[in-house]
């Protein structure tokens, strides 16, 4: 691939500027700038790896204008605008299943805004959500050449990375939860059940003990980070997904000798107490709020008394707008009017009034109409059939090792779609990335020939 001599003038006439510039110390910079750029143009799918590896310590960045993930993918977005213009890469590589679906959201999400009811904050949602757009793009134009393997060890370390600072310091937990570099324990708890499935699978992958035990570690350490997070939406996303992961397993149950059945009770008989004793006591007292809903526990729960109130207002919401919704964005509007921002303020800040609903799907259901709602589950959906059928693929190539890969990218793909459920986040980068790649990877499955199956 030929490295376009533009782009080598252009960063040689900043270096010459940056030099007779009062910041002449500000030169080598364009020089490491033009090395990765060219790094990029010769190796896109590893900034698709580095913006997956930055996501959880974008916290780092919080304080700056441009953090890692968006150096990387604004470069990664020119970089692969050029070779399409060069056709270094061909635009069958944009074909996706989703995108029929995903047009017909952009149109009613454009329809939206021009009925907002606040026309600024559905701008700043469209900036928002603009971000993942832009990684679905280009996940979609790069995923073929994406190393699997390598994207879960970088997002596990990653992760697990994370949950060790804010399990060992109190700088990285809000009120005694751990928060990572995010502001919210259960946005953090969101990257730990995404990450789970993957350590496992690289657990299960090792061909050496000591890497078996490493990874073991790590998976240990991301089960602590989701008990300090006492996230109870993360407790139940995370034994769901790994449930699945006990199904899709079970044909390897015959393999189990009664001794190492024996062993299997005895590690459990050791872990189970011990997980009991370790666990804080308040998230043991908000797990128990979930067994007894039905006897009020939303009045006694403050946060399941916000999470109500949400619902209540975006339904009204829904009912009063039921096509377009009103716009993008103005939830929080919408709620800080009501009765339950005062009662669930603790201060009257601003920041506790205009509150988001917690809540994805409600959030654009109830900002942008039903039938946006409907078209944006049903991405999802089809992203999550996009895994099955590529792991169908695999299975009948009797590549029993791809298949394996699918299931665990499911498990963490499905951890993203219910977890949204109890979070605000139509831009969370892993979710546009795991969109893109659910096609990437049907495709390449059902495209690889059965004569190439293993044995």
């Amino acid at each position: 691939m030929i490295f376009p001599l533009s782009i080598v003038s252009f960063f040689g006439l900043v270096c010459l500027a940056l030099l007779a510039s009062p910041y002449p110390f500000l030169a080598p910079g364009a020089v490491l700038g033009l090395v990765g750029v060219a790094v990029l143009f010769r190796k896109p799918a590893w900034g698709l790896l580095g913006i997956a590896a930055l996501v959880p310590l974008e916290g780092f960045f919080k304080d700056s204008a441009l953090s890692g993930t968006k150096l990387i993918g604004a470069s990664l977005a020119l970089i692969l605008m050029l070779q399409l213009a060069l056709h270094h890469i061909p635009s069958e590589r944009l074909r996706s299943n989703i995108w029929r679906l995903l047009i017909g959201f952009m149109a009613l999400y454009l329809l939206s805004m021009l009925t907002t009811d606040d026309l600024g904050m559905s701008l700043g949602h469209l900036r928002e959500i603009s971000v993942g757009l832009i990684l679905f793009v280009i996940t979609l134009l790069i995923g073929r050449e994406l190393n699997l393997d390598l994207f879960a060890r970088l997002v596990t370390l990653s992760v697990t990375l994370t949950c060790a600072l804010a399990m060992f310091s109190s700088k990285y937990q809000d009120q005694g939860r751990a928060a990572g570099l995010l502001e919210d324990p259960n946005a953090f708890a969101m990257l730990i059940a995404f990450a789970v499935p993957l350590a496992l699978l690289l657990m299960i992958r090792s061909p050496q003990m000591l890497q078996r035990l490493f990874w073991l570690g790590c998976f240990i350490l991301l089960l602590g980070g989701m008990t300090k997070t006492e996230s109870r939406s993360g407790l139940v996303v995370l034994f769901l997904s790994l449930m699945i992961g006990a199904w899709h397993y079970r044909a390897q149950l015959p393999r189990i000798r009664p001794r190492h059945l024996g062993f299997a009770m005895l590690g459990l008989a050791i872990v189970i107490p011990l997980a009991i004793y370790a666990m804080p006591a308040g998230y043991v007292a908000r797990i128990q709020s979930l067994s007894i809903l039905s006897s009020g526990a939303k009045a006694q729960d403050e946060s399941l008394g916000r999470r109500a109130s949400y619902i209540v207002v975006g339904s009204q919401m829904i009912r009063e707008n039921p096509l377009l919704g009103t716009g993008p964005g103005t939830f929080p509007l919408h709620y800080a009017t009501t009765g339950y921002a005062k009662a669930f303020s603790a201060n009257r800040k601003v920041g506790d009034l205009y509150r988001r609903a917690h809540n994805t799907y409600l959030e654009i259901f109830s900002e942008l109409g039903i039938p946006a709602g409907l078209l944006f589950v049903g991405m999802l959906a089809l992203g999550f059939y996009n895994l099955m059928r590529a792991r169908r693929a695999w299975m009948q190539r009797r590549n029993w090792q791809q298949a394996d890969l699918m299931t665990h990218l499911g498990m963490s793909f499905l951890s993203l779609t219910l977890f949204l459920m109890f979070l605000s986040a139509p831009n969370q980068k892993y979710v546009w990335i795991m969109l893109a790649l659910t096609s990437v990877l049907r495709l390449k499955a059902e495209e690889s020939p059965i004569l190439e199956a293993k044995a």
